[in-house]
């Protein structure tokens, strides 16, 4: 089973027409099965091919389903005197569906998606607005998650605080989890912002932000406190989010390496790298899968492979962002492979370079933490998330997991970078807990040039008269036929 969907829906007259349109242009993010409810009925089904059997209406919620956590045969929306969809995961449902239930609140299914909907329902009832219930719920909620839930008349859109999962909207009232659902039936895409509610109805479209990380800026954190604490949260993070079998996007870095190192605790762990042969990236991870005796998977790259998958690759991404394109090379491939292998929960380091000093402009601006993870979501989580999907695998940050970010806003900046070391205490930590000194000291390049996906693009660019922008904005107007450049 996997976890990952496509949640979409809207607002307008004859909304039938436009999702089913939505569900062909989606359904690669869930396969297994696809379920409507409008103001006019529920329609749920295995079977593509009825998806002309869906209701009309003036107002629905959609969502095609990767099924992985709970029942397999449990198809969203959830519809009681709401109707919810939800992409994503709940990490603490166990502990959220046991507290409810002892408060009276009974439960249809054991799928985490329906206690965010018991909870919200339950806060409600208690007096709460339904912006406050959201926003309580967000404190409440470890995990990665969008969501979207309907009371017939209005539908209510927010995303986790740090924005791991994507979802969009448009100003003609639709939203999607990713840009080209909404492209296809000639709607805009707007990022819901992380920690944001975003409310469409008749009036119109409200925006509000309900929670930012950095409202978890407290009292500076002591060296031994954050050794500690650092240890505690990010072992619990690495735990909730481990697979009996899974993957870790790894680079041989001290990111990646602490990941593993920790995941390799709690299940069985595959490293995957990929690059080119003679690539920094892929002779620094066999070296360091040998240092940590974990079996490495690696995904060589030519030219050949890179020009065959580039429109794929651009077509996950869905932005003309030479950056974006050539980071994502090596992790489309990586996981590429992982899929092939059957594994379908991935690790990844990221968000641990913008909590702990990891650039090299920090050294000098360490300022620029802070305003990069406001813009992680959109920079890279939806870059990795749509990759990832693409190929079936679900990518998971435990660095980015609340608590873990919450303990690194609490760490003052000297021991993030002292002495121009950057990830200063990350090392420290890799040596406490008990990583050999020789992957704990280690300086990587950045993924676009340890793997050499830049290096390649850049080439075939070049033969074409272009440079490295000039490529990816033809590249991007070739795949969806888009001037907006």
């Amino acid at each position: 089973m996997r976890r990952l969907c496509l949640i979409a829906g809207g607002i307008g007259l004859g909304i039938r027409e436009k999702f089913i349109r939505m569900i062909a242009a989606g359904k690669h993010r869930g396969p297994d099965s696809f379920g409507v409810w409008t103001d006019e009925g529920v329609f749920k089904s295995e079977d593509f091919e009825a998806v002309h059997r869906i209701p009309d209406g003036r107002i629905g919620l959609l969502q095609c389903r990767l099924a992985m956590s709970g029942s397999k045969n449990f198809i969203q929306p959830f519809v009681n005197e709401l109707a919810l969809v939800h992409n994503g995961e709940v990490y603490n449902h166990d502990q959220l569906r046991h507290y409810l239930e002892r408060r009276g609140v009974r439960f249809e299914s054991d799928v985490d998606s329906e206690v965010v909907l018991r909870l919200l329902e339950f806060l409600t009832e208690k007096g709460l607005s339904m912006e406050r219930a959201i926003k309580e719920a967000m404190k409440w909620i470890e995990g990665d998650y969008a969501v979207a839930l309907s009371d017939g008349e209005r539908i209510y859109l927010f995303r986790d605080p740090v924005g791991v999962r994507p979802l969009y909207f448009s100003p003609g009232m639709f939203f999607a989890s990713e840009r080209k659902v909404l492209w296809t039936i000639g709607e805009e895409a707007i990022p819901v912002n992380p920690g944001e509610l975003v409310v469409m109805d008749r009036e119109g479209i409200q925006r509000k932000r309900l929670f930012s990380v950095l409202e978890m800026k407290g009292r500076p954190l002591k060296e031994r406190e954050v050794l500690r604490g650092l240890s505690t949260v990010l072992t619990h993070a690495v735990r909730g989010r481990s697979s009996p079998r899974m993957g870790v996007l790894f680079s041989g870095g001290l990111d990646s390496s602490i990941a593993a190192y920790i995941a390799s605790r709690f299940g069985e762990v595959t490293l995957y790298t990929a690059g080119t042969e003679d690539s920094p990236d892929v002779q620094w991870a066999r070296k360091a899968a040998e240092i940590l005796g974990l079996p490495l998977r690696e995904y060589l790259f030519d030219r050949e492979d890179v020009e065959k998958h580039l429109q794929a690759i651009m077509r996950a991404i869905e932005e003309p962002n030479p950056m974006n394109l050539t980071i994502g090379l090596p992790i489309y491939f990586a996981t590429k492979m992982a899929s092939r292998d059957g594994v379908k929960v991935i690790l990844s380091g990221q968000g641990a370079d913008e909590l702990f000093g990891g650039y090299r402009k920090y050294v000098e601006h360490p300022q620029l933490m802070e305003d990069d993870l406001l813009k992680i979501s959109e920079r890279n989580l939806a870059r990795d998330d749509k990759i990832t999907m693409a190929n079936g695998v679900e990518g998971r940050f435990p660095y980015l997991a609340l608590p873990v970010v919450s303990v690194a806003l609490n760490t003052p900046r000297d021991l993030k970078i002292r002495d121009g070391l950057r990830k200063f205490i990350l090392r420290k930590l890799a040596l406490e807990l008990g990583l050999p000194n020789e992957l704990a000291v280690r300086e990587k390049k950045a993924a676009q040039y340890g793997s050499r996906s830049q290096k390649i693009i850049k080439e075939i660019a070049k033969e074409k008269g272009m440079n490295l922008r000039e490529f990816s904005q033809t590249l991007f107007r070739e795949t969806f036929h888009r001037d907006d450049v």
